[in-house]
Order: structure tokens, then C-alpha cells, then sequence
């Protein structure tokens, strides 16, 4: 029984295969295509052919992708939405869509309204629904709208309004995707709901990656078993990808960091993932991506479902280096996916980072004809700057002045140094280059659950309890094994400025697939 696991890059396409143990049989790196889809079959295909293992026995294949980030980033295949906000009187001073960006609002917005309703923090009612608001508004909308959004204020507390007027949309539209707020975002109603509206605005977008993926899979005479990766380092299955598009967000970094652990035997350390266009640093903390504490900016909009802790540069294999009036500029502009037809070693005339460690012999064995021309003491010069871009990104990473191991991951990391400053050992495992692609394999499956209670009427203890029971069944309605699922992580803070008593609690649950 083999798992097949695939991360889709700005350059390249990944994949993997591993074993019933997760010991990994063979890794394979083609291009990345202009319509993805391609480089994803070429990527399968290539890994089953050279591996020469019997397709039939690939039980689980996993994808972590970046169709998402780019439909938000470039502003195309964006469903429009009709955002439902329950929160009236109390919420009308904010008006929707606050501090978006012009045109992705253009893109998105078909219709939205403010409707009575909404919950105090400890779920007391702070106003009723009226039924009427939410039909008059799916009466002015129908067939202006694909696919619907809905947040409450403090729904993380009680969701019932949200479903109620869930149902009342669905009576009156029909079978139309809906997001709600209290699936996706935390607390924070602004944010939560902009991350919603963003859900429910890729709708189309996951329909196309969970349907690319499967026929892929299904013209390679493969059947197996479909998952796809979430920012927090652990998978979904295609149902669950197919409600939450937008959990796919910031996968691929998640990806390098949880394979890098896998390949290293490291549990805590510091990851570079070198692309050939970005180069993504986080943290490995007990085998996952450490989590931002910070509301996550996609595409201009302020958001707060989880993501990893990550920087990024502008800094890869593919980056371009130039030099006018003797100052040296490297990036962040690259020629990602093309990097085989322009750079210099491969007999285009773009010269990039991959030329410069070439003409140092440091990578690229077998091309050094190609870069003989270039100025050792310039390609030097160009290494340092590289290197000192790198350095103060670990620096800007770390939370003491302590040395980190660092682990490397990602076929661009023939750029980085043996040695740098800050830290105490640089490891660059086997198959390195795929760990993306290995992470994703890996996955395990998880739920997780914010939500504050009131501790006028059960213990703080009763709360975490009801809490961990809720992560359990989010990380089965994700595939988990219910015999399987552990709590990786428990979070209490007391919230002095809220009356009541009032507690915090975020849990996570993990949990094996389901053999």
C-alpha cells in the first residue's frame, strides 16, 4: 500500500511516493504548467513510471496546491457572493467589505446586507432574526449570485443563527454553496468574516481542484482515495476541501516544513524552503509548523482562520541578478518555471541565482562551461548579499538570540550556505528537494476549535472537555480514524475584559486516516 502525495509549485511540481511505513520509494520534479492541471498528471505519471510499482496499490493520494492563493492574488475564477451579516442594530457603524481592496471587492461582492440578530460573547441573544430580511434579500439577489456567505456576530459561541438563516437561504435559492463564518474564522467578527466571504468566493475554484486532481488520477488508472493539504500541516478529504477551498491557503510552505521533520528526524527547528521564486521560512514545533498569532493578510484582506507562522522572500533559485552603476540587485522578480529556457547555465541569457552558485561550483555539476564567463569576485559578492538576505530572515524568525538547527528543503536551497550566521547546524536531508511533495503525504488529519464559554455555569474544566470533544468531531468530519484522534495542543486564556467570567479555549485534534 503506497501513498502518492503532490505540491504544486510557482516552478516546479512535486511528487512522492512513500510506503506503508512513510518510508519514501521515489521522488520525481517536472515543471510547473501555465494551466497547473498538466504539470500535476505529468508529475504522477513520471513518479509511477520510474518507481515502476503497481498503480493499484496506491491507496491515499494527497495534493497541496496554490490554485487558491493565486485565484485571490490575480483576481480570476472568483465566484460571486452574496454576503448575509447577522448583527443588527449592533454592527451596522462597520459597514461590509471594510478595507478591501477596490477591485477584489468588484470581483466578489453580487450583494450583501446587515440583518437583525447576532449573540453576546457568552451566547446571550442580542437581537432576534427576522425571516422577512433574509427572503426580501434572496429576492433581489437570485441569479445575480453564486454562492453565499453568512457570519454572526460571536457565532463561534452559537452557531444557531447562522444555520437558521442558512436553511431560510437555501428554501428560497435553492442548492447554492454556502460558507459560514463559524466553520472558518475565530472570534474576531471582521476578520472571520472577510475569510468567509473569501470561502465562499472560491467555491468554483475547489470544484475545479478536486475535479482536476480526480481525473488525473482516473486517467492513470489510479483509484485511490483523495486528499488535499491545509495550511496547518495536516489534510482534508475532497468533501471537506470541497466546503473550506480556502483552508488549502499557504499549504505548500506547511508542506516543506512537516516533510523537512519527517526527513530530518528533527522535531524542533528552524525550515528553509527554497523555491525557484521565494524562499519560505518557519518553524517546526513538536513535528508542526508553529501557528500565527496574527490576522493573515490574503490578497490585501485582513483574515483570521489558521495559518502557519511564515516569511517569505523574494529570493530562489530562479531570481534575477543585476548590476548598474556597481550596486547589485538581487530579485525579487524571477524567472520561476522558465528557469530551464533562460538562465544562463541552461543557454538563455537571464542571469539568476542558479548561475551564480554554478560558476562557485556549488550546484549544477556538469554546467560549468556555460557560466565560465562570469567574474568570480562578482558571482562572490552576489553569494554574500544572498546570503546576508537569508541570515536577517532567520533573525526576523526567531524568538531568542539562541543558535537554530536549520533544516533545508526545496530544490532551490543549492543557494544557501553550508554555514550561517545565527545558526548552530544546517541539515540538508535525503530527497530535500521533494520535501513538499513528502509532506503532503504525510498528513495527518486534524480539527480545531475556538470558542469562549462563560464559566458562570460549568467549570473551567467542563469547558476544555466540551472543547476537546468538538475538535475530535471536526478531525473525523475531516477523515480522521475516531480510534486514532489525540489532542496535540490545548489553549485557556481567561478574558478579564469580558464580564461573566469568560474563557478562551482553542483545541487541536489529530488523528491517523482511516485504514
Amino acid at each position: 500500500m503506497y501513498r502518492l502525495g503532490i505540491d504544486v509549485g510557482g516552478t516546479n511540481t512535486d511528487a512522492a511516493l512513500l510506503d506503508d511505513q512513510l518510508s519514501v520509494i521515489h521522488t520525481v520534479k517536472v515543471q510547473t504548467t501555465k494551466d497547473v492541471e498538466s504539470g500535476i498528471f505529468n508529475a504522477i505519471k513520471k513518479v509511477v513510471e520510474e518507481s515502476k510499482i503497481d498503480r493499484r496499490s496506491i491507496k491515499y493520494a494527497m495534493l497541496g496546491t496554490t490554485h487558491c492563493t493565486n485565484a485571490i492574488v490575480e483576481r480570476k475564477r472568483l465566484n460571486k457572493v452574496g454576503v448575509i451579516r447577522i448583527g443588527k442594530p449592533a454592527t451596522t457603524s462597520i459597514p461590509l467589505f471594510t478595507d478591501w481592496p477596490e477591485d477584489l471587492r468588484e470581483k466578489i461582492e453580487a450583494a450583501s446586507t446587515i440583518i437583525s440578530g447576532g449573540y453576546e460573547f457568552d451566547g446571550r441573544l442580542i437581537s432576534e432574526l427576522k425571516k422577512e430580511e433574509v427572503l426580501d434579500f434572496c429576492r433581489e439577489s437570485k441569479g445575480n449570485v453564486e454562492s453565499v456567505a453568512i457570519s454572526g456576530v460571536f457565532a463561534p459561541v452559537n452557531k444557531e443563527q447562522e444555520q437558521i438563516v442558512a436553511e431560510w437561504v437555501k428554501d428560497e435559492l435553492g442548492d447554492i454553496p454556502i460558507s459560514l463564518s463559524h466553520e472558518i474564522g475565530s472570534i474576531g467578527l471582521l476578520e472571520r468574516e472577510n475569510a468567509t466571504i473569501l470561502n465562499a468566493a472560491l467555491m468554483t475554484t475547489g470544484q475545479l481542484i478536486v475535479n482536476g486532481f480526480a481525473k488525473a488520477l482516473r486517467e492513470l488508472d489510479i483509484e485511490a482515495e483523495l486528499f488535499f493539504s491545509q495550511n496547518d500541516g495536516t489534510l482534508m478529504n475532497d468533501v471537506y476541501a470541497l466546503r473550506y477551498p480556502i483552508l488549502t491557503m499557504g499549504c505548500g510552505p506547511t508542506n516543506s516544513i512537516r516533510g523537512s521533520a519527517r526527513l530530518s528526524g528533527v522535531q524542533d527547528a528552524m525550515v528553509l524552503d527554497a523555491g525557484g521564486t521565494t524562499t519560505d521560512i518557519g518553524v517546526l514545533s513538536n513535528g508542526f509548523p508553529r501557528q500565527s498569532s496574527l490576522s493573515v493578510n490574503i490578497g490585501g484582506v485582513n483574515t483570521n482562520f489558521r495559518m502557519p507562522d511564515i516569511l517569505s522572500i523574494g529570493l530562489g533559485g530562479g531570481t534575477c541578478i543585476r548590476e548598474s552603476n556597481q550596486l547589485i540587485t538581487v530579485g525579487p522578480d524571477s524567472v520561476g518555471y522558465e528557469i530551464t529556457q533562460k538562465a544562463i547555465l541552461f543557454g538563455g541569457d537571464e542571469l539568476t541565482a542558479s548561475d551564480v552558485v554554478t560558476r562557485l561550483g556549488q550546484a549544477f555539476e556538469g554546467h560549468e562551461e556555460q557560466v565560465a564567463h562570469l567574474p568570480i569576485d562578482f558571482c562572490q559578492q552576489v553569494y554574500e548579499k544572498m546570503t546576508e538576505m537569508l541570515e536577517d530572515a532567520i533573525d526576523q524568525m526567531k524568538t531568542s538570540s539562541k543558535e537554530v538547527s536549520l533544516i533545508l528543503s526545496g530544490g532551490g536551497s543549492v543557494i544557501v550556505a553550508d554555514s550561517l550566521k545565527g545558526v548552530s547546524n544546517v541539515i540538508r536531508p535525503d530527497h530535500y528537494d521533494a520535501a513538499n511533495a513528502i509532506g503532503a503525504a504525510l498528513g495527518q488529519v486534524s480539527g480545531e476549535i475556538e470558542r469562549i464559554y462563560s464559566l458562570t455555569k460549568l467549570s473551567r474544566e467542563d469547558a476544555i472537555r466540551d472543547a476537546k470533544k468538538l475538535a475530535t468531531e471536526e478531525a473525523m468530519k475531516a477523515g480522521a480514524d475516531e480510534s486514532t484522534v489525540s489532542i496535540v495542543s490545548v489553549e485557556d486564556i481567561p478574558l478579564a475584559y469580558l464580564p461573566g467570567n469568560a474563557l478562551f479555549i482553542r483545541i487541536k485534534a489529530v488523528g491517523d486516516l482511516v485504514s
